[in-house]
């Protein structure tokens, strides 16, 4: 860790901008990362979390503007299919047909969809960029506060850390699951209705 101990918010803030491109860095060991370093008195834990938040909603904003201003000709770039495969972008429409916008705040809590979904919602032009900074940003009030203070509470016991982090990763899923299930019933419903 003595990138974050020495660069601190610099490097917690590029890291977040790096993920927001889809790179495989998990997201919240960053921002845990963030906390933990704070906790162990190179940062103040407020700041931390501001700067968590202004790295996220950027690296994600890129990712959606980039999709709205220049998405044919990204697509076609080598380096950038590795990232954004075929079988994502499909993903990511076929998403968005089914669940509409809420896509957008689920998809802050799946790294793997997280950068076609902004990327399709740019490029598709189906969604505004205040409803974009709106589902995303209210997602990012959820798991940003409680990554970095999770780090912060938990620098000087790594154990109760490793394993609350875990936890709250398993929490996570499971809450997404069930609103998956909603959401699917909800549409079941909705189209059982429009066909009958």
């Amino acid at each position: 860790m003595p990138i974050f101990t020495e660069y601190g918010y610099w490097a917690v803030f590029g890291m977040l901008l790096i993920c927001g491109f889809g790179v495989p860095i998990p997201e919240d060991v960053t921002l845990v990362t963030g906390g933990v370093i704070a906790g162990l008195g190179h940062a103040d834990v407020n700041t931390m979390f501001a700067v968590g938040m202004a790295g996220v909603m950027i690296g994600d904003g890129m990712i959606f503007f980039l999709g709205r201003y220049s998405g044919e000709r990204v697509m076609r770039l080598r380096m950038f299919k590795k990232v954004l495969t075929p079988e994502r972008f499909e993903q990511a429409q076929g998403a968005f047909k089914k669940y509409g916008h809420w896509v957008m705040f689920v998809a802050r809590f799946l790294p793997g969809l997280r950068t076609p979904v902004f990327f399709t919602a740019g490029m598709s032009r189906r969604v505004s960029p205040i409803t974009w900074f709106l589902m995303d940003g209210f997602a990012a009030l959820i798991s940003v506060p409680v990554w970095v203070y999770l780090g912060y509470f938990g620098a000087s016991n790594w154990d109760w850390l490793f394993a609350t982090v875990k936890k709250f990763q398993y929490g996570v899923f499971a809450l997404l699951a069930l609103g998956l299930v909603t959401l699917v019933a909800w549409w079941w419903k909705r189209r059982k209705r429009s066909q009958a």
